[in-house]
């Protein structure tokens, strides 16, 4: 065993009641803390991204494929165009993409009893997949077809509901208004299911139907919808899958979007918390490097005597220094592993209870989110050991300057 090595340990391990044990224990504690800190920012961020990611997917899948409108909105009453499995199936055939599925949007007026909302009425087709829907269903169930005609059934969200007055099953008539054309088309219509994302914006606003009864009451063919809803295996390749889409398969009248582009304010928002990370993580590191360098200065001014000694004894510079540094090595170990162990289990208790709650209308969750991603995990400790015991090169070399004669007397 190496000299610098087996002092650092004898020195580490020592039992007796002196000032530096106590700095060590305060050292510890704080890289500890520092560590669990970053770890759960980091799990906090990743959690807000992906619940608020996926109920966006969720409801609107990953990239739109609409007719092109130079001064159009990209989310309601899209110019109709006609669909074709010939472009269904091309368009399927691109790698990543998952499913493909029929919609359109129109605004009407939704009315139960004596109240009045207005809405964004998304009409799908038999064939859309309700997989990404369900989750967010929290009561009743998805639009059922009728072998011919168009289903009389439509989701609305918590908050219409609560609006209108309704429960499942209970009647509403929806307004439609041609342009040109000041008389109202109305159907009556019965609640099948209720959903809730949180998301104010979508909760206040969209109620979801059939296709076919969109088609009917817009005077629009059989054929024709108002877009294609694409959804990819990996959300992280939407943008090539989206501008391959563009150049190579679609018609010139169709143009494809993908959702961050459609909803930049949400997903700017979720790009913010990066930023948000970055400066907890910034500054945990800051306070468990000052708290380092200020236990190894202790620890050399504790160990001046030892320094003289072993220096009259011949040992170099590079060993000396290589005993505080191994010490200090013992003390981040020690704080990442309590770290690590207080970080990880207070996110597994809140992911598992949901202890600490949100205000829904503010960020689109009830509850705090954690998602763990363990290679951000491995980052931090290993980023945390290495630059730490970088940073403390520094402070060591002062034991350079340290003459045995003065710091054998040193008391």
């Amino acid at each position: 065993m190496k000299l610098p090595f087996f002092i650092a340990g004898r020195i580490a391990f020592n039992r007796e009641r002196t000032f530096s044990r106590f700095i060590i224990h305060i050292a510890i504690t704080a890289t500890a803390l520092s560590v669990a800190v970053m770890i759960l920012a980091t799990a906090l961020v990743n959690g807000f991204q992906k619940t608020v990611s996926q109920k966006v997917f969720g409801f609107w899948g990953h990239i739109h494929i609409t007719r092109y409108q130079p001064y159009g909105g990209l989310v309601t009453e899209e110019v109709p165009f006609e669909s074709s499995d010939s472009l269904i199936n091309a368009i399927k055939a691109v790698p990543d993409i998952k499913s493909v599925d029929e919609y359109a949007t129109r605004s009407a007026i939704l009315k139960a009893k004596d109240e009045i909302e207005g809405v964004v009425f998304k009409g799908v087709g038999r064939n859309y997949h309700w997989l990404h829907l369900k989750p967010y269903l929290i009561a009743g169930h998805v639009i059922q077809f009728p072998d011919s005609g168009y289903s009389q059934q439509v989701i609305l969200s918590a908050y219409l509901a609560r609006e209108l007055k309704v429960k499942i099953n209970d009647p509403v008539i929806i307004f439609f208004v041609q342009k040109g054309d000041l008389t109202p088309q109305a159907r009556k219509l019965t609640v099948a299911g209720i959903y809730k994302t949180s998301i104010e914006d979508y909760d206040k606003t969209f109620i979801i139907g059939d296709l076919d009864l969109l088609r009917r009451l817009s005077d629009w063919e059989p054929d024709d919808i108002g877009g294609y809803e694409v959804t990819v295996n990996n959300y992280k390749n939407m943008d090539s899958v989206s501008n391959t889409l563009y150049n190579r398969v679609l018609p010139q009248y169709l143009t494809s979007s993908t959702i961050h582009q459609i909803f930049p304010n949400i997903f700017d928002w979720l790009n913010l918390q990066n930023m948000n990370e970055l400066i907890i993580i910034i500054i945990m590191a800051i306070v468990a490097i000052i708290n380092m360098v200020t236990a190894l200065l202790i620890l050399i001014l504790e160990r001046t005597n030892m320094v003289g000694i072993l220096k009259s004894l011949g040992m170099r510079n590079e060993s000396l220094q290589k005993i505080f540094i191994y010490q200090a090595g013992y003390i981040v170990l020690t704080g990442l592993l309590i770290g690590n162990i207080i970080g990880l289990c207070l996110g597994w208790i809140q992911k598992a209870t949901g202890l600490l709650k949100l205000n829904e209308s503010i960020y689109y969750m009830p509850t705090v989110p954690i998602e763990f991603k363990w290679w951000q995990v491995a980052v931090i400790d290993v980023g945390t050991l290495i630059v730490c015991l970088l940073v403390l090169i520094i402070p060591s070399l002062i034991i350079r300057r340290i003459s045995p004669v003065k710091a054998v007397q040193f008391r």
